[in-house]
């Protein structure tokens, strides 16, 4: 099995909710771009704990738990590895809107495995909140072909986030 698919078995043993964000998910709403690792979002604080992979750490997985302080913008990342199988990091969330677009998530089948996978119009709010330039580029890709169910989506979610992000939003709207 994947690192990807022990990683997806766990949390759905543990019962923890989780979504695929990031190129796995763009490549799911029909935009291809190049990246090797796969993003899953959480909002479980209980993935920071180290005990918590204790059972792939026997199997030859590398794990970087990086909690983030009040400060940061998520609770923190876990990278884990496996010599010879694609990178994962678990981006843990720590907002109502992320737990929010979980919940939203449409069950697919991503790489052999059963996984949600955020909404196009919630893949573009992570994407405002990230606000690097790659994922100005993502969004613009994603709104090219996107209908209006799409922007009103983002539309009535919008509020949640940061008035940075807000105002990117309506910038981006308005270039269109």
């Amino acid at each position: 099995m994947t690192l990807f698919g022990q990683i997806i078995a766990l949390f759905h043993r543990e019962d923890i909710p989780c979504a695929l964000i990031g190129a796995s998910a763009l490549a799911v709403h029909g935009i291809a771009r190049s990246t090797y690792d796969i993003d899953v979002l959480t909002t479980s604080p209980g993935v920071l704990e180290p005990s918590f992979w204790r059972l792939l750490t026997g199997h030859g997985v590398s794990v970087d738990v990086r909690a983030g302080d009040a400060a940061d913008p998520l609770r923190g990342v876990v990278r884990l590895q496996r010599a010879g199988d694609r990178d994962v990091d678990v981006v843990v969330g720590r907002h109502q809107w992320q737990r929010d677009l979980i919940g939203r998530a449409v069950p697919s089948r991503v790489l052999d495995e059963d996984v949600p996978v955020v909404l196009k119009g919630d893949l573009i709010l992570l994407k405002l909140y990230a606000g690097g330039h790659q994922d100005v580029w993502d969004i613009e890709q994603l709104l090219a072909d996107a209908g209006e169910d799409v922007r009103a989506q983002v539309d009535s979610c919008i509020s949640a986030l940061p008035a940075d992000c807000q105002s990117r939003w309506t910038e981006l709207i308005r270039r269109r």
